[in-house]
């Protein structure tokens, strides 16, 4: 018959919280992973711990002087993988709102162990949108500009660091120097604990001497961002822009966040936009086509064409000319300009007028 008192190292009165002291000072010192560990006396602690920090089955040790019914309790729960010696740790002296024993009982495995249970982690910097309104003009000829916008950047005080690092650091106060902190939940199955990064040394257990008064340590600050923005030709409207790493700055240098940028191209006075062809409307006179005379047209870039209008010529349709449209965003060439006819009905005409029209009619 094995002696649980006597395993532990403890009297027949104590305490549940002198039984759990006892526990984790012998796991600690046994434990395999660590070395000059003992597997078979952590398995012996182990099983004992389970007997005695159960009221129930405690009471029946006492009352029975035995641990028939006991040693099955071994193994009803496994461990996962990768953690050995830990494969018949029992979990239900953890229930009952006793969550948290667990977790203390992991912080003196990692600590005896020097495992640093939680890197360093700081904030990348976010994301950002913003919009970029541009004419049809710059669209057409591409454009850069500079645009300003208020975000996390670069803390000038500290150049990035948090703090003056000749001052030497200190262990973190908000942790006590673990690099995280712990939080109580309260739910219907009870209490529950959770550890998360602390937000003051990031889980690197230390913090500056000095910190900086201008970024509390984070490294960075509120201010004006400046960025240079390159629009190429052809960009269509509604289009988004990517500049890496011109986002919000991150955390001591964690990386810094993206800019997205959305094109707006404003409406023009002359031309429509269709894909990358632009529509341009164009009156027209009866004679104009009567006699075949050449139409001038403004294109986008300014300049003036004078073009003949084709045969058998639908005015319900548009009159293309190809390679006077917007250039092809990431590829060669342009699009067309598309003209829009409008037909001017002519004034009434005098007697002679209409006679030779008629005739000219006959002998088409």
């Amino acid at each position: 018959m094995k002696d649980y008192y006597k395993i532990l190292g403890v009297d027949k009165n104590a305490s549940e919280e002198d039984v759990k002291k006892a526990f984790r000072k012998l796991a600690h010192q046994h434990h395999p992973d660590k070395q000059g560990g003992d597997e078979k006396k952590f398995k012996e602690a182990n099983e004992a711990y389970q007997v005695l920090s159960d009221k129930q089955k405690r009471a029946q040790y006492d009352r029975f002087g035995n641990a028939d019914g006991f040693a099955g309790a071994r193994g009803q729960a496994g461990w996962p993988s990768g953690f050995g010696g830990f494969e018949g740790f029992d979990f239900s002296g953890f229930q009952n709102g006793q969550v948290g024993d667990l977790g203390d009982i992991f912080e003196s495995f990692f600590d005896g162990l020097g495992v640093q249970n939680r890197r360093p982690t700081y904030r990348k910097g976010s994301d950002l949108e913003m919009s970029m309104e541009i004419s049809l003009e710059d669209a057409f000829n591409g454009i850069t500009r500079e645009v300003s916008f208020d975000t996390f950047i670069v803390c000038a005080k500290c150049g990035g660091k948090g703090g003056d690092l000749s001052a030497g650091t200190k262990s973190c106060a908000t942790c006590n120097g673990r690099g995280e902190i712990r939080e109580e939940r309260r739910t219907f199955f009870g209490n529950f604990s959770q550890n998360r990064v602390c937000p003051d040394c990031h889980g690197h257990r230390q913090v500056p001497n000095k910190p900086c008064p201008e970024c509390r340590g984070s490294g960075r600050a509120k201010g004006a961002r400046k960025v240079r923005v390159e629009i190429v030709p052809g960009v269509q409207n509604g289009q988004i822009v990517k500049m890496t790493g011109a986002g919000e700055t991150g955390e001591k240098g964690s990386g810094n966040g993206d800019l997205y940028l959305h094109i707006k191209i404003k409406p023009h006075h002359i031309f429509a936009r269709q894909g990358d062809d632009l529509i341009i409307k164009k009156e027209i006179t009866a004679w104009d086509l009567l006699l075949g005379r050449k139409i001038e047209v403004q294109t986008i870039e300014g300049k003036k064409i004078k073009v003949e209008p084709p045969p058998n010529l639908n005015l319900k349709e548009y009159w293309k000319v190809s390679g006077e449209g917007m250039p092809r965003f990431g590829s060669f060439g342009r699009g067309a300009l598309l003209i829009n006819l409008i037909l001017k009905a002519p004034g009434k005409l005098n007697h002679k007028a209409q006679k030779l029209i008629e005739e000219a009619e006959r002998e088409t």
